[in-house]
């Protein structure tokens, strides 16, 4: 998946990725850049994510750069 980072805390570790293809909120956790290049994010960067479902909202996970071609 694809998204823009609409907010991110970094004492917290909580945030908010919006997908490109339906808009919906994609949320970062405490733990959410862990394996990733990202030490930090910012509001408007691009990434590319996978999303996996934990208690009925989807998680961020694997952030990295760029555009994954479809």
């Amino acid at each position: 998946m694809q998204g823009v980072v609409r907010v991110y805390d970094p004492v917290t570790g909580f945030g908010v990725v919006v997908r490109d293809d339906d808009r919906s909120d994609v949320f970062l956790t405490p733990g959410s850049l862990d394996g990733s290049l990202f030490r930090t994010l910012r509001q408007g960067q691009r990434v590319v994510f996978d999303a996996h479902d934990r208690d009925g909202k989807l998680i961020a996970t694997n952030l990295r750069f760029g555009v994954e071609g479809y």
